[in-house]
């Protein structure tokens, strides 16, 4: 079983031809609204793509219109939807704009994601069967309760650090590797935390502490990479074909490598997987839209 502690959004997209700075208006001939959020986006990803029932997630969503609209969305992508939460505050909403050259300046109100609470998971839900997996777009300090939790009952953690928060410092990294079983991150990621611990970027290797940790660095069309402790690593390539939308392509390559670790598959087979999904979901606009279904894979 899979189980997502995340962040729910809905996106709000405008297409002008220059970003405003400042002081500034612009007009758009219309928006776009899709679902989103990271946490949302990988249950999708993996909902899709995994047995009927095999994932959950727990979350909050505000009592708002956006909240009734994205839960409805889980449920209809085959997500169990007990765990939610509806808050006083909005839910979640991001604020994008894009530019005639694909450029994009991104606003997200958290909203209610920053009530998610590791105590909206009950300890039934959690055994050597779960597969808890986190993102940085609700408290972390919730998500670490959850995930020391997890691994006390003996199940598996998957950490998509992403977004890196601002100000994330050496102790804050090497807590969170402490309850990953699964790192994943892009090349910027894995920067930006070996930066925090003192590391060299050049050597994701040694964000591994743990024998037991195995960390992933994505690198877009050029495909996987996961390190092991000692330096050992193993490479995947990604699919090559024309991508319309990379949008929520990192999201679909982590909630089907979160499926195929739960399932039993092999890192490299895991990899594998992951790479073909993220691939499948360039070919469709928005994050969601492109996701792939098991039977397409």
């Amino acid at each position: 079983m899979i189980l997502v502690f995340g962040s729910i959004n809905v996106d709000l997209v405008a297409r002008v031809a220059t970003i405003p700075g400042p002081g500034k208006t612009v007009l758009a001939p219309s928006y776009e609204r899709h679902f989103g959020g990271k946490g949302a986006n990988q249950a999708v990803a993996a909902a899709r793509l995994a047995r009927p029932g095999q994932v959950v997630m727990a979350a909050c969503v505000g009592d708002d219109a956006f909240g009734r609209e994205a839960a409805d969305n889980l449920t209809i992508n085959g997500i169990a939807t007990e765990f939610l939460r509806t808050v006083k505050s909005p839910t979640g909403c991001a604020f994008i704009t894009v530019d005639a050259q694909a450029e994009n300046a991104i606003t997200v109100a958290s909203g209610a994601n920053l009530l998610a609470r590791a105590d909206d998971v009950p300890e039934a839900l959690l055994s050597d069967a779960t597969t808890l997996l986190l993102q940085m777009e609700v408290p972390f300090e919730q998500s670490l309760t959850l995930a020391r939790r997890t691994r006390r009952a003996g199940g598996k953690v998957i950490w998509n650090c992403a977004p890196v928060p601002a100000g994330f410092e050496a102790a804050d990294a090497a807590t969170l590797l402490a309850t990953s079983d699964v790192l994943i991150v892009n090349e910027h990621e894995a920067a930006d935390i070996a930066a925090a611990l003192g590391e060299p970027a050049a050597n994701p290797s040694n964000l591994v502490r743990d024998p037991s940790t195995t960390c992933i660095v994505t690198a877009g069309a050029k495909g996987a990479s996961a390190y092991f402790q000692g330096g050992e690593a193993i490479d995947v390539a990604a699919p090559l074909l024309k991508p319309v939308d990379t949008t929520g392509a990192g999201d679909t390559f982590v909630g089907a490598v979160a499926v195929a670790l739960d399932e039993g598959f092999s890192v490299l087979d895991a990899l594998d997987f992951g790479c073909r999904a993220a691939a499948q979901s360039c070919l469709a606009v928005g994050a969601q839209a492109g996701m792939p279904f098991r039977d397409s894979m």
